[in-house]
């Protein structure tokens, strides 16, 4: 099976691009609006569901996206928290988070799960002056957890932008560090330990961020300039999975000025090759 996922940025001329390619399989999109209407594909949500992410107004969403006939896809459906039943995957933030669970030809079914972590803010009486995402972050681990129902043996890949760094915090800080670290910990300790991208799978930033520790693997998949590559120096996008998956996934960042796109976030692949 062939994935990417994608932050589109909420721009519906991207889905051209996204359709483009005959290889893929599935799509996980972050920031996405509906398929245009001459685009014909299964969605996860469904075209005339609401593609909204609760709070502050936000027009957008995460989202599967069925792109072959090679695979079959389940919906798993989510509900608000308060509102789910024995058989719904309960959402802390709605729209943060679609999943399916996805099958091939060889009978194999694994579950595939889209996420956005949403940025948040102090409230205004605390005078913090900074935004943060890891606190989305936490509350779709929490969600996800209801998708690992066994110790070892489950097949899950999670993929999507998640608004935050790895192995190092924003200009050096130690305390940002410490926050972002916790999410990577408590993702593994749940069973889906952290598999890419990094390099050499994507190239890395150039010139090399002052920010980023010497011996990181980082790929940048990131610019604040669509335009710029010299922008690309920041990782905000991941791909968790089942530790009996990580020996068959090869995760690759499409960072380069050729393969980038037209995204500010670049594309990500994810092929996992067949079992053994």
């Amino acid at each position: 099976m062939r994935f990417v996922f994608w932050n589109i940025a909420h721009v519906e001329a991207h889905w051209h691009d996204l359709i483009a390619d005959e290889r893929l399989d599935l799509a996980l999109l972050q920031e996405a609006t509906p398929p245009p209407a001459n685009i014909k594909c299964e969605t996860i949500p469904a075209r005339n569901e609401p593609w909204i992410t609760a709070g502050a107004h936000r027009r957008f969403c995460a989202a599967v996206v069925r792109l072959s006939d090679r695979v079959q896809v389940r919906r798993i459906p989510t509900k608000p928290l308060p509102e789910a039943g024995e058989d719904d995957l309960g959402v802390s933030l709605p729209g943060t988070l679609a999943a399916c669970e996805v099958s091939d030809d060889s009978g194999e079914t694994i579950v595939v799960a889209s996420v956005y972590a949403a940025w948040g803010w102090p409230i205004p009486w605390t005078k913090g002056g900074w935004i943060y995402a890891d606190a989305s972050v936490h509350r779709l681990i929490s969600d996800l957890s209801a998708l690992v129902a066994l110790q070892r043996g489950h097949k899950i890949i999670v993929a999507g932008d998640l608004n935050m760094l790895y192995g190092h915090g924003e200009g050096c800080s130690v305390y940002w560090q410490g926050r972002y670290g916790t999410v990577f910990t408590r993702m593994e300790m749940l069973g889906l330990p952290y598999v890419g991208p990094q390099h050499p799978y994507g190239e890395q930033a150039s010139p090399w961020p002052a920010e980023l520790p010497v011996g990181s693997k980082n790929v940048p998949t990131f610019r604040t300039r669509k335009g710029d590559p010299a922008t690309a120096t920041r990782q905000l996008d991941f791909v968790f999975a089942s530790r009996d998956l990580v020996p068959r996934l090869t995760v690759r960042a499409l960072n380069a000025l050729d393969t980038w796109g037209p995204s500010d976030h670049c594309r990500v692949e994810i092929e996992m090759a067949a079992a053994s």
